[in-house]
């Protein structure tokens, strides 16, 4: 499973925070609002993960 990363980056003179899941992300103005998203984001997949474990081999 792909984790959650928060990056920074500046545009035109302004910071703003990405928060990525593998390829998708948002883009948020504020880092408060992308730690927020960030912490459910993570809770959500873990719970998904955790209702839908992966099938093991049995070879």
């Amino acid at each position: 499973m792909a984790e959650v990363r928060i990056e920074s980056f500046d545009k035109a003179g302004k910071t703003f925070w990405r928060v990525r899941l593998g390829q998708r992300s948002l883009t948020f103005h504020e880092e408060l609002a992308a730690r927020a998203f960030a912490a459910q984001l993570h809770l959500r997949m873990g719970w998904l993960k955790a209702r839908n474990p992966a099938p093991e081999n049995d070879l």
